[in-house]
């Protein structure tokens, strides 16, 4: 199926000015399509043929300003228009679409609690073509309005405000819509309840016959962009700034999105007035709704007016308070889209960087300013930036914002939504904002806006946009840091001087870094205390003096203002080894350990070195995302991959020590989120069954927590690759637990026995049964390959390069992707799997997002297996 091109762009973009898109779907059909009429008013400039994109199931008929098109002519997803000629046109399009079981399109969803369905729209990059045919390319903006028919117990939620505007019942009757009061009593109540949901005594109403949505048209967006979401929500509305906001979710999740509706609401409504603080452009939608759905790849997409997010954000067992700071930090990114890629939009997919670098760092910070989670930016060190340092040194890395001609089609581009996009972009633009200052930024920022609102806009735009409130040279710094790939190394000389000391700073890299470097010496007890920090910019011929002794601890990039790995000289990493823990900053300490983990991936520091820090420092740590952040290194890296095999459950032992010892320190009930970390860190790395199916059969942990769905299927999952428990605990737990996160864990548990007949059974489920839906691969998946388990799976290491190659193929991007992702045989740490994977990379069938996965697989394993040499 042809992708579309940059070139085949900008040729249709000079061609067409796209005025309005009106959208009539019909969602009360079968369970497998819908039908989709489209009406597309466009002008083109000159006479010329284009072509229209769409994917149906059945292309039923098209005019052309009321003239018949041929479907025949339908080529792969392409529907040619010929002679055009200069001025307005009508194109409408009749069509049956195909529901989605893999995220893309129109997603639908049957809820196994209830048996409710629920559709969404996930339109992104070029999937629109799934649900209505469009001109799909972001720089053709235009208006869109939804006429949506739905069963009667539906809400319809789109871009802009939905209004129901008429029904029609099986039986000639109409008791489902508006009340005489003119309420409509299928809609969200005044007091915020949802009377289409389950009545007062648990009983699930539902309505018969359907009813017609109309939506609000919205200003002009991009195709990707538009949005559609339908069934039987539970809603909680509210007015904010003069618009109505909402949060919804399907009906199985209601109790648990009203436990946490004011703490959501709370951080919308701050984020919301703190951008409209930081931009002069007002918000520039009618309304501010956002949606927890179902079986959603991404974490969340920012539809004007219709924020999707995947519905693990409603938390129907305990979570952290870096969970939560997780989610009030992605509410704050897809927020900052409003303006960063709704507003104002990229004119093609290389400058991608333009909405998710910006939405990134805005998210961060302004859930910092803005929220209670204050401290976002150690979360971000620890956890997101290793995303991207991770993925800047491997062979598929790319500049934040690639050259137009490496980006050459959409299939090229998808590739690009990875690390490097999003968490080095973020620092890229931390960096610029402590070299440029906030002031400059922000007025740069408010000056691309105002230049381009409601339009299109590339790098040069946005730098041209900060040139002009700056007398510092921006496009020189957009050359070395946005044009550029890989990672820069700092590295600190320190040499004794009369008086005092000396310092250098080596530069493994080509880019200019403003730093601050951090001063520390050792107190009476142990601890390092700050003595100052020194401002440095990097490169520089100077070498810096300073007076006094030399410092126990010096800490380039103290702070994390910049995107560098950093090094330690010898006095510093004895005084780091030693007293890590007693660092005062979390975010410092945060900027060590991602100094030792780089050390680790580098060869540079043997794993089990790594491990003894974790053992000496992190039973002391208070901060959660560090505790969170170095035991999932610790665990899925270190002792999954790193060390040799036969050093594994040593390395487990003294990782659940750290785990205990954790549970110790919080038997008073002060850190319940730390105690939370540290019960699924023993959990996760038992060698033994014991205890955790104590606490199963418990139901409890002793002291605290009791087991909630989380924490049960967590230990389900490890006692069957233990092989302490099989398919009759899985059925009686999935039978207590039917939920669709329940069938989750019974599939992640059931591909996890470590026996031959269910590893068969669930290979074949995941590539040879194209009914699995994409959270049900993905369970699979995960449970599939365990690193107890090396020996059973090995017959099925040879089999994934062509079964995977395959399934990608035959089912598409979204399952190529988490097949790459998930599937591989990651614990397969030798040449033997390397040379499988390499000489599959020699077929140029591959599917592109399939194949960049397989890429960064094997630079992994290659890593893996050089750390493991060493």
């Amino acid at each position: 199926m042809p992708v579309l091109t940059r070139d085949e762009a900008q040729t249709r973009a000079t061609l067409l000015d796209v005025h309005r898109y009106t959208v009539t779907l019909d969602l009360t059909g079968d369970d497998t399509t819908f039908d989709s009429t489209t009406v597309i008013r466009f002008t083109t400039r000159a006479a010329a043929d284009t072509f229209v994109e769409l994917k149906p199931e059945e292309l039923r008929a098209a005019t052309l300003d009321g003239h018949p098109l041929d479907p025949a002519t339908l080529t792969d997803n392409r529907l040619p228009l010929t002679g055009l000629t200069e001025g307005p046109h009508e194109l409408r399009v009749e069509t049956r679409m195909r529901y989605s079981r893999t995220g893309e399109g129109m997603h639908r969803f049957t809820d196994p609690a209830d048996g409710r369905t629920y559709v969404y729209t996930q339109m992104f990059m070029d999937d629109v073509q799934r649900v209505f045919a469009a001109f799909d390319q972001p720089d053709l903006k235009a208006v869109f309005e939804f006429e949506v028919t739905a069963p009667a117990d539906w809400t319809v939620l789109a871009n802009g405000i939905a209004e129901r505007t008429g029904t029609r019942d099986t039986d000639g009757a109409d008791g489902t819509g508006p009340g005489t009061d003119g309420a409509d009593g299928t809609g969200p109540g005044t007091d915020g309840t949802d009377p289409t949901g389950p009545g007062t005594d648990g009983t699930a109403t539902h309505g018969t016959g359907a009813a017609t949505w109309r939506t609000a048209p919205t200003p002009v967006i991009s195709t990707y962009l538009a949005a559609v979401a339908a069934g039987p929500w539970h809603s909680l509305t509210t007015e904010h700034a003069g618009l109505p906001f909402g949060i919804h979710c399907r009906q199985s999740l209601a109790p648990h999105m009203d436990a946490d509706a004011d703490e959501i609401l709370t951080i919308t409504k701050a984020c919301f007035d703190r951008y409209q603080e930081k931009f002069t452009e007002p918000y520039p939608f009618d309304s501010y709704d956002q949606a927890f759905v179902p079986e959603f790849n991404a974490g969340a997409m920012e539809n004007p007016g219709l924020v999707t997010f995947r519905d693990e954000f409603i938390y129907r067992s305990a979570v952290t308070d870096t969970e939560r700071q997780t989610r009030a930090m992605v509410i704050s990114h897809e927020m900052a889209h409003m303006w960063f890629g709704d507003l104002v939009t990229l004119r093609w997919w290389d400058d991608i960087w333009l909405n998710e670098s910006f939405a990134e760092y805005m998210g961060y910070q302004t859930a910092a300013e803005a929220t209670r989670f204050s401290d976002t930016w150690t979360e971000f060190g620890v956890t997101r930036k290793a995303w991207g340092y991770d993925a800047d040194q491997r062979p598929s890395t790319h500049p934040v914002a690639p050259d137009p001609d490496g980006v050459p089609d959409t299939a090229s581009a998808l590739l690009n939504f990875d690390g490097i996009s999003y968490a080095k972009g973020a620092s890229a633009l931390r960096q610029l904002v402590a070299w440029l200052g906030e002031k400059d930024f922000l007025a740069g920022i408010n000056t691309h806006f105002a230049r381009h609102k409601f339009a299109n806009a590339s790098l040069a735009d946005f730098v041209d946009s900060l040139a002009a409130n700056t007398d510092r040279d921006v496009h020189a710094w957009a050359d070395t840091w946005l044009r550029t790939t890989g990672t820069d190394t700092l590295t600190p000389r320190l040499e004794e001087s009369p008086g005092g000391w000396t310092l250098t700073v080596d530069r493994n890299g080509s880019r200019p870094h403003h730093i601050v470097a951090g001063l520390y010496d050792r107190t009476h007890d142990g601890a390092l205390e700050l003595r100052d920090r020194i401002p440095l910019d990097v490169p520089t011929d100077e070498v810096l003096s300073v007076a006094g002794p030399r410092p126990a601890l010096l800490l380039l990039n103290d702070g994390d203002l910049t995107y560098a790995k950093v090094r330690l000289d010898p006095a510093s990493r004895e005084a780091a080894a030693e007293g890590l823990s007693r660092i005062p900053s979390p975010l410092t300490r945060a900027v060590v350990w991602n100094s030792l983990r780089d050390m680790v991936r580098d060869g540079e520091l043997d794993p089990d070195a790594y491990l003894r820090t974790v053992h000496a420092h992190l039973t002391d740590e208070t901060d959660l995302a560090i505790v969170q952040g170095v035991l999932g290194f610790a665990r899925t890296q270190v002792a999954d991959r790193y060390v040799p095999a036969q050093d594994r459950p040593a390395a487990l032992n003294l990782i659940t020590s750290v785990a205990r010892a954790l549970i110790r320190r919080t038997e008073d009930g002060s850190a319940p989120g730390l105690r939370l970390a540290a019960v699924r860190a023993l959990i996760d790395n038992a060698t033994q069954p014991d205890a955790i199916a104590a606490w199963l059969a418990d139901g409890t942990v002793a002291g605290g927590p009791e087991l909630d769905p989380e924490l049960r299927w967590r230990i389900l999952t490890r006692l069957a690759v233990l092989g302490a428990a099989g398919e009759p605990e899985i059925a009686a737990a999935l039978e207590a637990d039917p939920s669709a996160t329940g069938r989750e864990g019974a599939a992640r548990c059931r591909a996890a026995l470590p026996d031959a007949g269910a590893k068969e059974a669930a290979w074949q489920r995941m590539f040879s049964d194209d009914s699995l839906s994409n959270y049900l691969f993905t369970a699979t998946a995960q449970g599939f390959w365990q690193p107890e388990q090396t020996d059973l799976t090995q017959p099925y290491v040879a089999r994934f390069y062509t079964d995977a190659v395959a399934l990608a193929d035959r089912r598409g991007p979204a399952i190529g992707e988490a097949a790459g992702r998930h599937a591989f045989p990651a614990y397969a740490i030798d040449e033997d799997n390397l040379a499988l994977g390499r000489t599959t990379l020699e077929n140029a069938d591959i599917l592109p997002l399939f194949r960049r996965k397989l890429v960064d697989q094997l630079d992994d394993l290659s890593r893996a297996v050089s750390v493991r040499t060493r």
